[in-house]
Order: structure tokens, then C-alpha cells, then sequence
């Protein structure tokens, strides 16, 4: 039985935990949709990514077609990052996954109100982990049409 076959999009992920940056790309590769992942650590690199400043370029930085968000996180946190890039004009359209511990009503509010495209609790197996990923890719690839940014 044949996976699936997704679109190839870049994935960007800002999240300052080592280990859920690890455990979310093994799961994205289980799942097949880790062929082109990027990490960043907290909402200040996130931003320098998403701009080109700094360290990020064309060649190092390429446009996000998905972006996963974790809420709590130094320097800048995930909240203020998400404000930024939905108010910014080129940056708007990038789909958002607020993917977080918190399970506060507050936080599903208030990035709602900011514009995320969805809000996921990190799961606290790996297995669940796989399942969400699955879900995201099956939804976020397979289902949904993203806007083709490719530069002719």
C-alpha cells in the first residue's frame, strides 16, 4: 500500500523546545510530509526568517507555505509573532498552525482574533503526535488550495 503524495511546501517551525522540534519533525517524516522543514527557536527568529534578516536570505530561507507556532516562547512569543505576520501584506496569506501546550480559552480567543488558521494542543504521545501530524498534512496538503507563491 502506497503513502499518499503531498505537494511539496517548506514547513516552518517555531518552537524553542529541542525535543518537541524533534519529535515533530520524526512524526512529519512517518508521515511523509517532512521534505522540506525549517526550525526556528522563538518569535524574533521567526520574523528574521519570514524577512530575510539577519542570518535568513533566498538561498537559506525559502517562503513558508505552512507555518506551525508554538504560543510560549522567549524574546518574542508566538502571540506577538502571529500579530506581526497577519498584519504584514506579504506575509498574511501563510496558513498558521498554532501548535501549543496551552489550553487556555484565552489563547484560542485571542489568536483567533489575530487571524490563525487553527489551533492545535500538542498531543502528549508521540503516537498522538503522528495522528495530528497525519491530520495536518491529509487537511493542509490534500484538501485545502494554498495559494501558489512560486516566483516565474
Amino acid at each position: 500500500m502506497s503513502e499518499k503524495s503531498y505537494p511539496t511546501i517548506t514547513i516552518l517551525m517555531a518552537d524553542d523546545d529541542p525535543d518537541d522540534r524533534i519529535l515533530t519533525k520524526d512524526a512529519l517524516e512517518e508521515n511523509y510530509l517532512a521534505n522540506d522543514l525549517h526550525f526556528v527557536e522563538d518569535g524574533e527568529e521567526l520574523m528574521d526568517y519570514l524577512q530575510h534578516r539577519g542570518k535568513y536570505n533566498d538561498d537559506n530561507a525559502p517562503e513558508p507555505g505552512l507555518i506551525l507556532l508554538d504560543l510560549n516562547m522567549p524574546r518574542k512569543d508566538g502571540r506577538e509573532a502571529l500579530a506581526e505576520i497577519k498584519a504584514h501584506p506579504k506575509l498574511k496569506h501563510i496558513p498558521v498552525i498554532v501548535l501549543t501546550t496551552s489550553k487556555a480559552e484565552e489563547d484560542i480567543f485571542k489568536t483567533y482574533d489575530l487571524g490563525v488558521s487553527s489551533f492545535i494542543t500538542k498531543p502528549v504521545t508521540f503516537e498522538d503526535l503522528v495522528r495530528v501530524t497525519k491530520a495536518i498534512g491529509n487537511y493542509w496538503l490534500g484538501i485545502v488550495e494554498l495559494p501558489n507563491r512560486k516566483k516565474t
